[in-house]
């Protein structure tokens, strides 16, 4: 009988996108997978206290904190299966007990980083827009968490021009150059020469300044730009020079500049996404959109990397990443969700 690691060593070997999916609890399943041999993970494990899933499993627990232990042993094992370059993403809602809201995701988040020695890059805030919530005394609860984990602070992959939205093009209008945005620099030289908080050392240091970035923004190499002059513009950053670059900038040559990529800007952390019924609630109460999959997987799994999910459940990370040309790995405990995520996945086009 073949084993789980020679059936993913096989599978790794293969080009084919379409997903390999196992049945089994994942955390024995993960125990079986080589070390190292997963580009990236997306999931988003049972919730505590929420629902209950078919063939039970992690969310049953009669106390939060022995979910969270559980969870970290899954999560052990993620670390050891993936890359040193790799990525994992966790989506993780939030419950109440007693009429009080656990704090759930942080409380696993920071476990993560103090206990097992995971970088916490970003928490993204997936804003739902919509949702259900018949309570009187309290907001509507229409966001969840998506932390994006890497296991070592420099040199994972990242690609952020896959994930950069494409940008207005710059234009030249009378034989000036006006940015994307319609900025021309007529306005920034009028406020260098008018500057009483300039030397004139710094005025012409300034101005020749902004005519080598006008100069890249009619070359294309920028999109866009801002000028910061010296008690001008609104700074948003410390005014302390030893804790802050642009304030020893601004104190040093009186002026900086925010220069916009030429690729576009990259999505910010703060993600509307409504979470659509594609599957109509028949099998899975809890699958998250494939819009929350793409960002991520475009982002830190590369052409011919492999995606991992340990709790695939209806098999939505594995969908978007052969989409997305990637191989993948679904584990879940019941089987049903995985003939169910097979069919979705097999009939892609």
């Amino acid at each position: 009988m073949i084993t789980i690691s020679e059936q993913v060593s096989r599978y790794l070997a293969e080009n084919d996108y379409q997903p390999l999916y196992i049945q089994g609890d994942s955390l024995d399943i993960l125990k079986q997978l080589p070390c190292e041999s997963v580009d990236m993970c997306m999931t988003s494990p049972p919730y505590w206290n929420k629902r209950e899933y078919m063939n039970g499993g992690i969310g049953l627990e009669e106390d939060f904190k022995e979910y969270i232990n559980n969870l970290l042993l899954v999560f052990a094992e993620i670390k050891r299966v993936l890359k040193r370059t790799g990525s994992f993403w966790l989506n993780i809602g939030d419950t109440y007990l007693a009429k009080g809201l656990v704090g759930l995701p942080w409380r696993i988040a920071i476990a993560m980083m103090d206990h097992q020695g995971w970088i916490l890059r970003n928490d993204v805030i997936w804003n739902k827009i919509k949702g259900p919530d018949n309570t009187q005394d309290k907001l509507r609860n229409v966001h969840e968490y998506l932390f994006h984990f890497v296991k070592q602070n420099k040199g994972y992959y990242y690609d952020d021009h896959a994930i950069r939205s494409k940008p207005r093009l710059a234009q030249i209008k009378n034989g000036a150059v006006v940015s994307a945005t319609g900025v021309t620099g007529v306005r920034y030289k009028r406020q260098i020469q008018l500057s009483t908080s300039l030397s004139q050392e710094e005025k012409e240091i300034a101005f020749f300044a902004l005519n080598n970035v006008l100069e890249q923004v009619a070359k294309g190499e920028i999109s866009d730009f801002r000028m910061v002059i010296r008690n001008q513009q609104r700074t948003t950053h410390s005014e302390s020079t030893r804790l802050s670059g642009r304030a020893k900038e601004l104190q040093q040559k009186g002026f900086y500049f925010l220069k916009y990529h030429p690729n576009g800007s990259k999505p910010g952390d703060v993600w509307e996404i409504i979470p659509e019924d594609t599957q109509g609630r028949e099998i899975h109460y809890a699958a998250y959109p494939e819009d929350l999959c793409k960002i991520p997987i475009l982002a830190t799994c590369p052409l011919t990397g492999v995606v991992l999910d340990p709790f695939c459940g209806t098999g939505t990370t594995n969908l978007v990443a052969k989409q997305l040309f990637r191989k993948s790995i679904g584990i879940d405990i019941a089987q049903e969700y995985l003939d169910y995520a097979y069919r979705r996945s097999n009939t892609l086009l």
